[in-house]
Parts: structure tokens; sequence; C-alpha cells
């Protein structure tokens, strides 16, 4: 058996390549799926069947966490007019990590990490700098490897459905 990781889960289609490669690696990992940006709920919801698809795939079971679209809110506050990549975006990263972290430490799970980094529409060391101040945080930059495309190859296979926006309603104003 592997080192359990806890793996904060995006969304099926970055989980693909990330779960592949840790599993690859001797890892074994325990995904959690911790979304309370994804907005409107309906799509946080087709989000994490997908994921269940991938789950199923390797043998793997998935923890749902409450979706707090509420407390999300609260935490970019003052930003909601801030394009895409900017700070709102960090705010969301620093949420997401916490509540990982915080699920991690619950379930005496020693390390940490997120599929955030296979995007490439992701800077993986922003999320890194966010991520190291949580201990047990592992920085695993999942685009390495080929892990983008591989994740797009993957996805295909599954039939997975792929958003075209990164999950906030800000996000998806900022697409149209």
């Amino acid at each position: 058996m592997g080192k359990r990781i806890l793996v904060h889960v995006c969304c099926g289609p970055c989980s693909t390549a990330s779960i592949e490669r840790l599993v690859s690696e001797g890892y074994e990992p325990v995904l959690f799926f911790s979304d309370s940006n994804i907005f409107p709920y309906e799509e946080f919801m087709k989000r994490y069947e997908n994921l269940l698809i991938v789950a199923h795939h390797y043998g793997l079971s998935v923890i749902l966490d409450e979706w707090d679209h509420d407390a999300w809110l609260d935490a970019v506050k003052g930003h909601e007019a801030d394009r895409e990549h900017g700070e709102r975006c960090l705010l969301c990263f620093r949420f997401n990590l916490a509540r990982a972290a915080e699920k991690a430490r619950e379930l005496g799970i020693d390390s940490f990490t997120t599929t955030l980094t296979v995007s490439r529409f992701k800077s993986s060391p922003a999320i890194f700098s966010i991520g190291e101040q949580f201990p047990g945080f592992e920085k695993i930059d999942f685009k390495k490897k080929d892990g983008f495309n591989r994740s797009i190859l993957l996805s295909k296979s599954l039939g997975l459905y792929r958003q075209d926006y990164c999950g906030c309603e800000f996000s998806l104003r900022d697409r149209k």
C-alpha cells in the first residue's frame, strides 16, 4: 500500500491525469471534492458526478464536502470585479486549500495536494505559495510530464463533461 495523500479535486477532467500520476508514483489518493466556488449548484453537481466516473475508473471513493457558496463569497468579498487570474483567484485557492488541509488533518492524513496545478490556465507557483502555508501540502505540478494533454485524452476516453469556465459566477460572467 502506498503513501496516503488527500487530493483536493476541482473536477473530473483535471483529476484524471493527476490520479494516474499519483498512483504510478506509489501514492494512495484519497479524493476530496471541495469546491464551494462552483456556481450554480447544478454545475457543482455535474462536476461531482463526472468525478465519480473517474473515481470508479480508478477504484477510488470520493469525499464530498458541503457546498457552502456563501462562505466562499465571503472569502472573496471585495474582489467580485477582479479579472480571472487576479486576487480573487488567489483567495479562492486559499479557501479550497484551507478546507483540504483541515480535511486531511481530520482524517489523519499527513499530506495533501490539489489537481488545480494540471490546468494550463492556473499558475502552479501561485498555488504552491498558498499551499505551503498549510502543514503537509505537497507541491506537485501536475502540468509536468504532459499532464494537461494527458487529462484531455483521458477525459475523452471516459466521456467526461469538460467545462468551459473555471467555476465561479465571476469566471462565468467573464467567459460570456
